[in-house]
């Protein structure tokens, strides 16, 4: 029999201490931000690859609730998913049919119908032009250059092959979002479920699942509403166009063009507020008529922002102003057009994965 006392015959206080755990390695501020560096350029490089990708996901996400409720009846996903993808592709070629010749329209004549709107608005900017001209003078008599104005020296030359060039790689990339979009509606959930499979423990296996399912059915319904909301108002406005006098198919056009940048809060309806403030100069000679379709766009908006957006999503899919801008102006910025059509969507993922995440509940009230 042992003398020797164990720890577990000794007083608690004469245990030795326990040692405290060694603290988690903690990244460099610099590494941080040559990482954020490389992530962003390799966002912007690589966008050719990305882009195709993320709009397909963007569009398998508004057509899943609709191959859900097609499912209830029985029909089989593939069957489905085509259903969804032809009446989609249906639906946009004929609108894009009846947007054709008012596009083609207003393309010709919008710089014969700005210039014919110059001397309307000379007397609107007149203290403008007389400022300009007083810091002339100003600039002449501090003879910075010799009171001659500086030139401007074009450097750039157009070259009548480009848009031929760029045309099979717009139908390649055309192609490649129809296919992808198929993809990922027949065979979504056997990706996930395979990404799944290569996890170690069942735990994290069913809390991944959860995390997915519940993020892929609420990103699908909010895409989907706000796709939905967005026809809503660009049809309403088109009505309202046509009743203006407007041409049916040139009532479509601003009609769609409203719908597309209601993807952009802020930025989209501020741009479609000087659009149609440029359209009722160009359509109407009554000044009073010509800010009509401006203000009626500028009541839709106001209506949809402020009450049925808020009454439909709730404030679970509320996202802050600020947070919103800098996400708009960052994704802009690396994709063009698409990046703000592609923003919001993307933050609210971003905002859903957090609050799913222990110990990231703060990231995702940072962002409502």
């Amino acid at each position: 029999m042992s003398l020797t006392p164990t720890p577990d015959s000794l007083p608690a206080s004469d245990l030795p201490p326990a040692e405290p755990p060694a603290p988690r390695p903690r990244a460099s501020v610099a590494l941080i931000v040559l990482a954020t560096l490389a992530i962003g350029y390799t966002l912007w490089a690589a966008q050719d690859v990305l882009l195709p990708v993320l709009l397909a996901a963007f569009f398998a996400l508004v057509g899943n609730p609709i191959i859900r409720l097609l499912r209830r009846l029985y029909l089989p996903r593939f069957l489905a998913a085509l259903l969804v993808l032809l009446g989609g592709m249906s639906g946009a070629a004929l609108l894009g049919q009846q947007l054709l010749v008012p596009a083609m329209a207003w393309t010709q004549e919008a710089p014969r119908e700005l210039r014919k709107l110059a001397p309307r608005l000379r007397e609107l900017t007149r203290p403008v032009q007389e400022a300009n001209r007083a810091a002339e003078n100003f600039a002449r008599a501090a003879g910075g250059n010799g009171g001659k104005r500086p030139q401007i020296v074009h450097t750039a030359q157009d070259d009548p092959y480009r848009a031929l060039l760029a045309t099979p790689r717009l139908l390649a990339s055309v192609l490649a979002v129809v296919l992808l979009t198929f993809f990922f509606m027949v065979y979504g959930e056997n990706l996930q479920r395979n990404a799944i499979a290569l996890l170690p423990r069942r735990q994290q296996k069913k809390f991944t699942v959860e995390i997915l399912h519940s993020i892929e059915r609420e990103v699908s319904r909010y895409v989907l509403t706000i796709t939905l909301i967005n026809t809503t108002v660009g049809l309403i406005f088109a009505g309202a166009l046509h009743a203006m006098a407007i041409p049916l198919g040139e009532a479509l056009l601003w009609g769609t063009v409203v719908a597309l940048l209601n993807f952009a809060p802020y930025v989209g309806p501020l741009i479609g507020l000087i659009v149609m403030v440029l359209v009722g100069f160009i359509t109407f000679d009554d000044p009073w008529r010509s800010l009509l379709p401006a203000g009626v766009y500028l009541l839709l908006h106001t209506i949809e922002g402020q009450i049925v957006t808020p009454i439909v999503l709730g404030r679970r899919m509320a996202l802050s102003p600020l947070v919103l801008i800098l996400a708009l102006m960052l994704f802009g910025w690396l994709w063009g057009i698409v990046g703000l059509l592609l923003a919001v969507p993307l933050l609210v993922c971003v905002k859903l994965v957090l609050a799913r995440v222990e110990g990231m509940e703060g990231w995702a009230r940072l962002l409502e």
